[in-house]
């Protein structure tokens, strides 16, 4: 049923640091922003143990604690957290629509900031054993890997900074690489080749997560000299990239052949009034701090563009 009460000045989806930025904004304009947080509160960033490239916090800070803080700052001056997800929207004519699980929106202006999901690796296991020993969140599901042997799949900074978080808990840390060098910070590389509980098998790919109830073993690929191995593990820690969470827009917006949103400089969609920003318009960076300038982009672009309709 369509909530007739109002219509909404903005309605925010995802409460990521895109979209809390762009609610923090939103609301200091006094737009009384309303904000769907979806299934992932605090978007991937808040699964993070650590974050230490966000200026401001010389120590590092955890990163739940800086999701909280995001939105304590956006309540603040005025927006409205909801517990929903998104389950559809209708951009064919202004007022725009939102739709829930048990309700529907009205509103003038949608930023869209639903961030990105973990990719799969589509392999025979992987699905059977998700939860029971495969996991795309170490810092979720790390401490359930005390004093057991687990692998880690990737190359990049998450998979690193999950590796390194592992070590907490795990007697070793395999990180699992399809080539020979990592595409990590070198800080993170230092990190991780320094600690003594990670080992690293390159140039592999993983073709099937064995077990019973639980995983038990990986069959590994040397795609080099096409040797195979079996890995011994308790659990396997997925981190290859993620995906974009745009397939209930693309009716209506233009994504790109990765499925990223295509916004402008000032995070315009084709749509007037329609705005996107963070991991799910952003293929390049995706970086807390450059997803906290989009979304404030966005909250200042749908700013203005309200002010334009009332001229």
């Amino acid at each position: 049923m369509v909530d007739n009460k109002s219509i909404e000045n903005v309605i925010i989806l995802g409460t990521g640091p895109a979209g809390l930025s762009a609610a923090l904004y939103a609301a200091r304009a006094d737009l009384n922003p309303l904000v769907l947080t979806g299934t992932d509160l605090g978007g991937q960033a808040a699964l993070t143990d650590r974050i230490e490239n966000y200026p401001g916090f010389p120590q590092g800070v955890g990163g739940g604690e800086l999701a909280e803080l995001f939105q304590k700052n956006a309540e603040r001056f005025g927006a409205r957290v909801v517990y929903e997800t998104a389950t559809g929207v209708d951009f064919s004519k202004p007022p725009y629509m939102v739709m829930t699980c048990d309700k529907e929106y009205l509103t003038k202006t949608v930023i869209i900031t639903t961030g990105a999901s973990p990719r799969k690796l589509n392999i025979p296991g992987e699905i059977k054993f998700r939860g029971r020993g495969v996991s795309y969140c170490a810092t979720c599901d790390g401490w359930f890997f005390k004093d057991k042997k687990v692998a880690v799949v990737g190359g990049g900074d998450s998979a690193l900074e999950e590796g390194l978080f592992l070590t907490r808990f795990a007697s070793s840390v395999n990180i699992i690489h399809r080539r020979d060098e990592l595409r990590a910070g070198t800080l993170l590389q230092k990190k991780a080749r320094e600690n003594p509980k990670i080992h690293f098998i390159w140039n592999s790919i993983i073709e099937e997560i064995k077990g019973s109830d639980s995983v038990k073993s990986l069959s590994i690929k040397n795609i080099i000299t096409n040797e195979e191995i079996v890995l011994d593990v308790d659990g396997l820690f997925i981190f290859i990239g993620h995906l974009p969470n745009s397939q209930i827009f693309k009716k209506y917006l233009e994504l790109d052949d990765k499925g990223y949103l295509m916004v402008d400089q000032r995070m315009h969609t084709k749509i007037p009034g329609v705005f996107a920003a963070g991991e799910v318009a952003d293929s390049l960076y995706r970086q807390v701090i450059t997803s906290a300038g989009m979304g404030a982009a966005a909250g200042i672009e749908a700013t203005r563009y309200l002010e334009n309709l009332e001229k």
